[in-house]
């Protein structure tokens, strides 16, 4: 199978920048990426665009063509959603096009302007990604349906609060150093359990903060990256997606998440890897218990066990795999449609020695990213090794 090198990563600050769209901030993170890939504009043969909420947070639609407009790309462009997943599924459509050879160079990533609707706003639009006949009109948010979860959780396999903290605890420390992280502040594990309930168990240092922000990735063929003489070291060399039953009441476990395991299956066999190669990880913790709930779907912690890696120092920075460098949509933030393209360029970045939080997987060799969709009711999952 043909491997897909990561010739350029850009990404945005991820904040509170409301008076900033999206255009604006995907043309950003475009510049970068073509910055750091060497790669002309010209040679792009289509932009492939991940975005949730675009008509409900600035009333566009048909966002792909102005994109690939502000990128500065003359090129056949086109919107994927799939909720928080947008961006992972415009990155695996992305890879089977550059493997079946119907391209060599492909402009990939996402956007998203949220915090100009407020947080009751933003809050309303994330909730058209649950089931609105069965889930929204009862009035069901993401808090809530998480809340269920981590309680399901809690019945089925144990655990306590104090566990969930230690994970926000830990995604704060790491984004310490990432310049382009929303939250840059530790906080400790008194602070998440002193913090107000948002949906019990969960309180508010349990929840990924409403983020603006955008990614971008120049994705080229092998033969193209040889023939250009790209330094790009880093291949994606596995993609896997699958998908879950929408509401949370038709589904048969709550505490597990069937549609990230599938799409780690496939991607793991696609790469010819398994769980027990990865050195480093990103993985979509909108929640702390959704941290959990990806750990086990990847087979990176045993069923039951996940609770534990944070407190017990399994996934923090100095732990046998360290999960979220980046600090995790925890604190590096969540604009939605960028978030699973921003997860590749973190592990590209990681593996290639050139992230702030490199020396912690130092001689690492291959990395996952982990991208989520409503409560995981869809799931990309992509593995990146590196030439050493």
């Amino acid at each position: 199978m043909k491997d897909v090198r990561v010739a350029g990563t850009g990404l945005t600050s991820f904040g509170n920048t409301p008076e900033r769209t999206s255009r604006d901030l995907f043309a950003e993170a475009s510049i970068a990426a073509f910055e750091d890939s060497g790669v002309p504009r010209d040679d792009v043969e289509a932009v492939l665009y991940g975005n949730f909420m675009g008509e409900l947070a600035e009333h566009q639609g048909h966002q792909g063509p102005l994109m690939a407009e502000a990128a500065g790309v003359q090129a056949p462009a086109t919107r994927y959603e799939s909720a928080c997943a947008s961006s992972g599924t415009a990155v695996r459509e992305a890879v089977k096009r550059l493997r079946n050879g119907e391209n060599d160079v492909l402009l990939v990533g996402g956007a998203e302007r949220m915090t100009n609707l407020g947080t009751a706003g933003a809050t309303e639009a994330l909730a058209i990604a649950a089931d609105d006949l069965w889930e929204v009109r009862a009035g069901v948010t993401f808090p809530g349906a998480y809340a269920l979860m981590a309680q399901a959780y809690f019945d089925e396999f144990g655990g306590e609060r104090e566990d969930l903290a230690h994970i926000a605890v830990k995604n704060h420390a790491n984004a310490l150093t990432n310049e382009k992280a929303q939250y840059q502040s530790a906080i400790e594990v008194s602070d998440v359990l002193e913090a107000p309930p948002v949906s019990e168990p969960l309180g508010l240092y349990d929840a990924c903060p409403i983020s603006d922000g955008a990614s971008a990735l120049v994705l080229t063929s092998d033969s193209y990256a040889d023939e250009h003489d790209l330094e790009a070291p880093v291949a994606i060399t596995g993609t896997g997606q699958g998908g879950d039953r929408m509401a949370l009441h038709d589904r048969e476990h709550l505490a597990r998440s069937p549609a990230a395991r599938e799409a780690g299956e496939e991607a793991y066999a696609d790469a010819g890897v398994d769980a027990g190669d990865v050195d480093v990880a990103e993985v979509h913790d909108c929640f702390t218990i959704a941290e959990v709930l990806a750990l086990e779907a990847l087979d990176l912690e045993p069923i039951g066990e996940g609770i534990s890696a944070a407190r017990d120092g399994r996934t923090t920075a100095d732990g046998e795999t360290p999960i979220n460098l980046s600090g995790g949509l925890k604190a590096k933030g969540h604009p939605v449609g960028a978030t699973g393209a921003s997860q590749i360029a973190e592990v590209t970045d990681l593996l290639a020695g050139e992230h702030p939080n490199s020396d912690h997987v130092e001689g690492a060799t291959t990395g996952v990213a982990h991208n989520a969709g409503g409560t995981v009711a869809s799931a990309t999952v992509h593995v990146l090794e590196v030439d050493r």
